[in-house]
């Protein structure tokens, strides 16, 4: 029976302390002490965007206690996740576990009249999501008099320690140390490095740790009395890999912009882990075929979408073309990717932009990775050096030419070598990131004003293919070798002062190229120097301006060596084939391509406009090409939770310099490539945890570059063909759907996306039909061929269906299923041989250019993943299994020598993949 004297009191205690804490995402998974659960698997700590201005209880609203369990002398602490709105008001409240009683519905109901101070995350105000917990108590009878001064005068005892993520060694800030679970007893909040220090009585306390992202930890300690003992917590993540508890994202300006974490995309199946191969799995973007690495981005042609690393381009973003991305997966922090309709900040491509942001090193202490499969083996590790410096450095090798001779045709006689290779690094030191501020104004403070921070990094990679085939049953003996480096050092700087944000990345770069196939050779080397300032200043909460130079100068030079063309040869007897001069040149030059940039972001009520130009410059030689590029987009927050968007605008891309160069080679001539894009679209988030985004776009190519060029006239009459011109021409339409399901809490264990275009790309080239078959954007079959219609990268309908589920005890499972429609063909329409005598072979008769397709494509791959996890480190083993019924899907098509049969040359049969990784 309630004891008279008593009374009910509702005390409210929040982790709004620990809202920073919870941007910085889930750590490893930790093994709890005995008496706990066993966590699900997680994945290594992520550094996310900084809550730079943590949200404020303004106005709190005291919860009625419930009469029913008022009468039965009940208690009851209810933990809430609070939705907080840009404005500060609370648009949503869920309870993580249901308590009863009455309890629930009595917190909820005050805590929706809660008020905050609006959240900013890196500077810009955001919705955020926090924990709170709210107590019912009940008072016990006031204490009598005098006992009050005793209790001052009792000896005390001392516990202070550290707070530890089991499984990771990450430090644990933000949390709420305590002993026993009465509201009035003392508690103690961990700092960055999560350390704390909590004064009680002596005697048997019984530990409590409270942590946002973590199980609840209880253990208990015999404390002496005025003595001080000294313990590290080891405390587990509440959640699974994927699980995400603040969702506070960047405010959106741009139409599409798609970003994935680094743990979502990991477990990605059919990616191996590799979180850049996940845009292959996105809305707009067609399936490229095998090994050939390209991102075919809304219509658009192979190498017109740019990929960028922390502002820098890098020349390929794929291993062996279609191989693992050139960035340890342990150094992404996200992956932003624009299939259209970006910003004025980013330029040079008429596709999409692929922007992937690395991390910093950690703070707290020494953590790493070592990561093992059948393909190769890589490490990543990072370490504070001290208050305010970390360093980050990976590295990786493949080990494929060891392994796979084991695996090729040793038939007498002849010999088959295949030999691929590659390596990559990346070593960044951050420095001028101060622990201990609360906020971005209070770390402004703390510099006197104003604060800088940045980092240098270095990074590349280098491919090498060599492929030797020769013996009796070879009809001509095939020798092939490529390879491909890149380096990059680049430094950032940010400096903030007040609504004053500057941030300065110069770059340098070294590109090497080496191509050696039959008879000709090419060597080419690239050596450029580049910088980008943007400065944004927030005038206003209703306008805020960003402008800025991206500057970018190239030296080029090449040794070719290689058979005459056609005109050049001759032939040694009748039926023999021909017999080439052999042509050896050197050539170099430089070129500049900079632009000046200006956008503003407008607030007028509840439409965001921000239109920005972009000012491009190219100088090659003797050529001066200018473009300007005015951009609009147009956000529209019709709901809290629905939003429409429109984009529309002019981008440039600058020729490849290597096409500059002089005549019979190149064309010096040339002139920005131009695209015309724009698109329409509706996002509407049903709830936390379930977004729906669908965008309707047109682009229109012009002035693209196309191979071979026209016909022109000297002046002195004579008549020569430009190896390259400005007559391509392109159109692309299409729908995108993205449907994506996250983790709503710990106890949801699906995530996943379906993403589906429906699209029509068309491809060519303006006036007359080349006077000769051409490469790219010119390959005609014969005169009666349109020089307009189907792009080779057509296709109409793109699905993926991407699922993952915790199975519970360490054990995940994930899927992913793909289907396209096959490209576009040319039959092939035999009806008799045809036999060229002066060239000693067999030509082919097609029927109407690209009048057929290819089958379709579709595959099934599947991820499962099971992890261990120690007090100080975590184990996971996967297996990752590409094509797993083994679908036979058309790669590319292929004739028997008379051309008298069409054959299919089939992709990747089922692969599996066996990786293990470990993780402290």
């Amino acid at each position: 029976m309630l004891l008279p004297a008593m009374s009910p009191n509702v005390k409210a205690r929040s982790a709004l302390a620990a809202a920073s804490l919870l941007l910085a995402g889930p750590a490893l998974a930790q093994a709890p002490q005995a008496d706990a659960a066993q966590p699900e698997a997680a994945a290594p700590a992520q550094a996310q965007p900084t809550i730079t201005k943590p949200p404020e209880l303004l106005q709190q609203v005291e919860a009625q206690y419930p009469p029913e369990a008022l009468t039965q002398g009940l208690t009851a602490s209810v933990r809430l996740i609070i939705t907080i709105a840009e404005d500060g008001t609370v648009s949503d409240v869920q309870p993580t576990e249901a308590v009863g009683n009455g309890f629930d519905e009595a917190a909820i109901a005050a805590v929706r009249q809660f008020r905050f101070s609006p959240a900013e995350v890196d500077g810009v105000s955001a919705p955020v999501q926090v924990e709170y917990v709210y107590h019912f108590t009940l008072n016990a009878p006031p204490p009598a008099e005098g006992a009050q001064a005793e209790e001052q005068e009792a000896p005390k005892a001392t516990l202070t320690g550290q707070l530890i993520s089991r499984g990771s060694r990450s430090r644990v800030a933000g949390a709420t140390v305590r002993c026993g679970d009465d509201p009035d007893a003392p508690e103690a909040l961990s700092d960055a490095d999560g350390r704390f220090t909590l004064q009680v009585p002596p005697g048997e306390c019984a530990v409590r740790v409270v942590a946002s992202g973590y199980q609840l930890y209880q253990t208990k300690e015999q404390l002496k009395p005025n003595e001080t003992t000294e313990v590290n917590f080891y405390l587990a993540p509440s959640g699974g890999a994927l699980e995400t508890v603040v969702r506070s994202e960047r405010p959106k300006k741009e139409v599409v912009r798609r970003t994935i974490t680094r743990q979502e995309a990991q477990k990605t199946p059919g990616t191996f882990g590799d979180p850049i191969r996940v845009i292959q799995a996105l809305p707009g973007v067609a399936r490229a075929p095998f090994i050939s690495g390209e991102l075919l981005v809304r219509g658009s042609n192979p190498g017109q979408t740019a990929t960028m690393m922390d502002g820098v381009r890098i020349p390929i973003l794929f291993h062996l073309l279609g191989g693992p991305s050139v960035v340890n997966a342990e150094f992404i922090d996200q992956l932003d990717f624009y299939p259209g309709g970006y910003g004025s900040q980013y330029g040079r491509a008429v596709g999409g932009i692929v922007e992937v942001g690395t991390r910093k090193g950690a703070a707290d202490t020494l953590h790493g990775s070592v990561k093992i499969d059948l393909m190769d083996a890589g490490f990543f590790l990072e370490t504070p050096i001290t208050d305010g410096i970390s360093v980050a450095a990976a590295a990786r090798r493949s080990y494929i030419d060891t392994l796979l001779p084991a695996f090729l045709p040793k038939d007498e006689g002849s010999t088959l070598s295949v030999v691929p290779r590659y390596w990559d690094y990346q070593l960044r030191v951050d420095f001028g990131a101060k622990r201990g501020a609360a906020s971005e104004a209070e770390a402004q403070e703390q510099a006197g004003g104003a604060r800088s921070s940045g980092y240098v990094m270095a990074f590349g990679s280098d491919d090498q293919l060599r492929v030797v085939s020769s013996g009796p049953k070879v009809a001509t003996d095939i020798e092939l070798d490529t390879r491909t480096t890149f380096h990059r050092v680049k430094g950032d700087w940010t400096y903030r002062k007040g609504a004053l944000t500057s941030v300065f990345t110069p770059y340098v770069g070294l590109d090497n190229s080496s191509f050696d196939f039959g008879a000709a050779r090419q060597d080419g080397r690239q050596y450029s120097v580049g910088a980008r300032e943007v400065l944004g200043m927030e005038l206003s909460p209703m306008l805020t301006l960003r402008t800025g130079l991206d500057l970018v100068y190239e030296y080029e030079e090449y040794d070719v060596e290689f058979p005459a063309p056609e005109d050049l040869e001759y032939v040694a007897f009748p039926g023999a084939e021909s017999v080439g001069e052999m042509l050896k040149e050197s050539i170099s030059l430089d070129a500049f391509d900079g632009a000046l940039f200006l956008e503003a972001d407008v607030k007028v009520g509840k439409f965001t406009f921000t239109p920005g130009v972009r000012g491009n410059l190219q100088l090659v030689d003797d050529t001066r090409n200018l473009a300007l590029d005015p951009r609009l987009w147009v956000r529209y927050a019709a709901t809290e939770r629905t939003s429409l968007k429109g984009s529309v605008g002019l981008y440039s891309q600058a020729p490849e310099t290597f096409r500059f160069v002089i005549e019979p080679y190149g064309t010096p001539d040339l002139v920005y490539q131009r695209a015309f894009q724009t698109s329409l679209g509706v996002e509407h988030r049903f709830t936390d945890a379930l977004d729906v985004d669908l965008t309707g776009f047109f682009n229109r190519r012009f002035k693209n570059i196309v191979e071979p060029g026209q016909i022109i006239q000297r002046e002195g009459g004579t008549f020569f063909q430009e190896r390259y011109s400005n007559d391509g021409i392109g159109r692309a339409f299409g729908v995108e759907l993205m449907v994506k399901k996250n983790r709503a809490s710990a106890q949801d264990k699906w995530s996943g996306w379906l993403s589906y275009t429906l699209s029509r790309a068309l491809d060519g080239r303006a006036g007359p039909k080349p006077a000769r078959d051409g490469g790219f954007g010119g390959g005609f079959l014969d005169d009666q061929d349109a020089t307009f219609g189907l792009s080779p990268w057509d296709q109409t309908h793109i699905l993926t269906l991407v699922g993952n589920y915790i199975l519970g005890n360490g054990w995940e499972l994930g899927g992913r299923f793909r289907y396209t429609t096959g490209r576009p063909a040319s039959p092939l329409n035999h009806t008799y041989d045809v036999y060229n005598s002066e060239r000693n072979g067999y030509s082919p008769t097609y029927g109407p250019f690209f009048s057929s397709r290819t089958d379709g494509f579709h595959q099934l791959d599947v991820r499962v993943e099971k992890s261990w996890q120690f007090q100080s480190w975590t184990l996971a083993t996967y297996l990752d299994v590409q094509n797993i019924y083994n679908a036979s899907n058309a790669e590319f098509l292929t004739n028997d020598y008379r051309y008298r049969k069409e054959y299919e040359v089939p992709g990747i049969p089922i692969l599996p993949v066996l990786g293990v990784k470990g993780s402290f």
